[in-house]
């Protein structure tokens, strides 16, 4: 089996199509077309059915994929790590982080990454959206409270607290006792939040409060609900790491922290590939930066 030709029809498998996996890997369409179809007469099978518009595995090229894919992977890792040398970081190293963690923490990082390592060109992307590292291309996904995934491995980097704040002039409800219907707030709400949230928090002297957090409105960011927070639209449940700097100057009255278990920040990569150089090094720079998964907002 022609492994160049197994490598051109793994591109197009993984970027769902030639046109995509020519601007990806520089190779013209029609060499990748031709390599596919070389492939496909040496085996006797189809392996991809073309359309007008797009184009889908048969089952025997979905088969094909599946089995060789990981080992193509391992295959070029190992080239790179020997060409450009295992010990050293070298090339493209592309990052997919949460909106929160990019904007407050990982430009830092980011920085102090590239000026250690001149010949790696990082790419840090911040999006909330739940990206697949190979079909997406990532190196890295960094991941907040991470499903069980038997393709990821990687490591816990960061612990976070739940916090309930709310603008100085909001005054906090009166406790009920335990059994009672806990009193309403006007709280502005994640998009995705239940309309009859309940909020559990322990407060400064230990004791458990809860409230009903009622939508006085809904954003489909943290950060905006950060904002309206500051802007006294409502009481809001957000990260620690996000909003502990205006606590601590008093923009923002803390209630409680959130009674539900500390949030676990995990930085995750496909379990098939081999760990580069350039990988390790970005773990380790985020390690440094938040010693004892802990994060500390700069002076």
């Amino acid at each position: 089996m022609d492994l160049q030709a197994l490598t051109d029809f793994a591109l197009v498998a993984m970027h769902g199509g030639f046109g995509r996996a020519s601007r990806v890997s520089g190779r013209s369409k029609a060499t990748l077309s031709r390599r596919v179809a070389e492939l496909e007469q040496s085996l006797g099978v189809r392996l991809i059915e073309r359309g007008t518009q797009s184009l889908r595995l048969t089952d025997e090229g979905r088969a094909l994929h599946e089995r060789t894919h990981g080992p193509l992977t391992e295959l070029a890792e190992a080239e790179e790590a020997v060409m450009l040398g295992a010990s050293t970081p070298r090339g493209k190293l592309r990052v997919s982080a949460p909106l929160v963690l990019a904007h407050v923490a990982l430009g830092r990082v980011a920085a102090r990454f590239a000026l250690a390592y001149p010949d790696v060109q990082l790419e840090v992307v911040a999006e909330d959206r739940n990206v697949d590292p190979v079909e997406d291309g990532f190196d890295l996904v960094i991941r907040v409270d991470p499903s069980r995934d038997e393709r990821l491995v990687g490591r816990r980097i960061l612990d976070d607290q739940r916090l309930v704040v709310a603008h100085p002039d909001i005054a906090m409800p009166a406790a009920v006792d335990g059994n009672d219907t806990p009193p309403p707030v006007k709280a502005v709400l994640m998009s995705a939040a239940s309309p009859d949230a309940v909020w559990s928090f322990r407060t400064g002297d230990g004791n458990e409060r809860r409230v009903a957090a009622t939508s006085a409105l809904r954003l489909s960011s943290l950060l905006m609900v950060r904002d309206a927070a500051l802007a006294g639209a409502g009481v809001a449940l957000l990260p620690k790491l996000l909003v502990e700097e205006d606590v601590k100057s008093g923009r923002l009255a803390l209630w409680g922290i959130d009674t539900r278990p500390p949030v676990e920040i995990w930085a995750l990569r496909n379990s098939r590939r081999l760990v580069g150089a350039k990988v390790r090094a970005f773990l380790d720079a985020i390690e440094q930066a938040f010693p004892g998964r802990i994060f500390t907002p700069p002076a």
